[in-house]
């Protein structure tokens, strides 16, 4: 038997991310960031959420750009410790030993630990409530060559990515199938 709960935010999990942000070296941060997603293909287009309050936010509505850094297994550590630590008190990058790359569009830093890093350039706000909603084109990506398979496809699984679950960090667990597997002849993973 199901029960009802008020109006809530539950659909997980999602990718936990670190947004690096700014034009100069004095004005990078980076915010974790969990309420972020994919709006389309053709034009790349994606969103992040973020809370007026945050110090990154004046930083992304300035600048007009960011990057979407994934995070593994391996940045769990940083990828919490950027989320509940401001940038206004720390610096992000040295306190958790991140090393920033130069992006090839945007003026925003990536961040080299991370195996992808999508640059993006803000088009339109979206006040939403607790949270406005940031709209982009992607306008590069840089990936990673480590993860790179046997048959020289590029693999995100193989970067242990971590992802957010209603206020816990997780590994992704074993691959059960792919896109259109059900309706194979021969259902392979």
């Amino acid at each position: 038997m199901k029960q009802d709960w008020k109006p809530g935010t539950l659909i997980y999990p999602l990718p936990a991310l670190l947004i690096t942000c700014g034009s100069t070296p004095d004005e990078y941060n980076a915010i974790t960031i969990a309420w972020a997603g994919t709006i389309c293909t053709n034009p790349a287009m994606c969103y992040i959420s973020v809370r007026p309050e945050r110090h990154s936010y004046p930083i992304i509505k300035k600048n007009m750009e960011f990057v979407i850094n994934l995070t593994t297994e391996d940045m769990a550590r940083a990828t919490d410790w950027c989320g509940v630590r401001s940038g206004k008190d720390y610096d992000k990058f040295r306190e958790m030993g991140l090393t920033l790359g130069k992006s090839k569009v945007v003026r925003a830093p990536y961040i080299e630990e991370s195996p992808l890093c999508i640059e993006c350039k803000v088009k339109e706000i979206i006040r939403l409530g607790s949270h406005d909603m940031f709209i982009a084109d992607v306008v590069n990506v840089k990936a990673d060559e480590k993860y790179m398979d046997a048959a020289q496809h590029w693999d995100l699984a193989l970067s242990n990515p971590l992802v957010y679950l209603h206020g816990g960090y997780y590994k992704l667990g074993e691959k059960i199938g792919k896109f259109g597997w059900s309706v194979q002849k021969n259902k392979r993973k």
